[in-house]
């Protein structure tokens, strides 16, 4: 029997979601778990691979059990033994050919900027200079659609295109912080940093906003801005269709 979690979690102490010997990670932490609540070996698969430092609001996975269990039970004590910085908020049956990876058709993130010192925001860019809200957002609208996204990816990834689709690209300010929200098929590693420190150097006028078409087109990294730290990121959410649940 195949089941999906849905969780959350705070990255700072992780060194991404992907288990690596001798290094804590999500996945790893949530095998480790699952497998001795349910006396089983248990590999989740995620939606995606965040990178270490990088947060989620919401993620997805997916493991087999064929064991018998009471899922509000399990997701109580899961939650006791799991680190404060990580939550689960439910496990549900789905279809055994069901993959929370392959079968998310979007995933959003938000890249999160306080303009203004606080403490209490650790999870956040602190950047002091003034940026021009309305360029970055129409630089947004270059990197909307199909494109291939090499300028903006890590180099040497094993992936088999470079190619996605963006939906929705926009910023907003609340207050002293902004959020950049990007939602698309699919991500390259480093790809929505990448594109959000290019944002800001069209938002301090190092860079126009029509240079993101050039930068685009040049399929080189090298070409963009550079990658703004990891710790402003949240995946935000991750879509599916309604046919996935039992």
């Amino acid at each position: 029997m195949r089941f999906f979690i849905e969780l959350s979690y705070l990255g700072t102490n992780y060194h991404g979601w992907q288990e690596q010997p001798n290094v804590k990670t999500i996945q790893g932490q949530v095998n480790k778990v699952l497998s001795n609540i349910l006396n089983v070996n248990i590999e989740v698969i995620g939606a995606g691979r965040t990178d270490a430092g990088v947060h989620a609001k919401q993620m997805y996975a997916h493991f087999d059990c064929d064991h018998d269990f009471e899922i509000q039970n399990l997701i109580f004590r899961a939650n006791k033994f799991l680190d404060n910085d990580i939550v689960i908020h439910d496990v549900f049956k789905v279809k055994d050919e069901a993959n929370s990876r392959f079968d998310a058709i979007s995933r959003t993130y938000q890249y999160h900027i306080i303009i203004k010192k606080d403490p209490f925001r650790n999870n956040a860019y602190l950047f002091h200079k003034e940026l021009d809200l309305k360029a970055m957002n129409q630089a947004c609208q270059h990197i909307l659609g199909v494109h291939d996204f090499t300028s903006f990816s890590k180099v040497n990834t094993q992936t088999y295109t470079n190619t996605c689709e963006v939906y929705y690209a926009k910023w907003k300010i609340f207050k002293n912080e902004l959020i950049f929200t990007i939602e698309a098929n699919r991500f390259l590693r480093n790809m929505v940093r990448a594109i959000v420190g290019t944002m800001i150097d069209v938002g301090v006028g190092k860079l126009l906003s029509e240079d993101l078409v050039k930068i685009i087109d040049a399929k080189d990294r090298c070409k963009a801005g550079t990658s703004v730290p990891a710790k402003g990121l949240f995946l935000y959410k991750v879509k599916y269709t309604d046919n996935l649940k039992i």
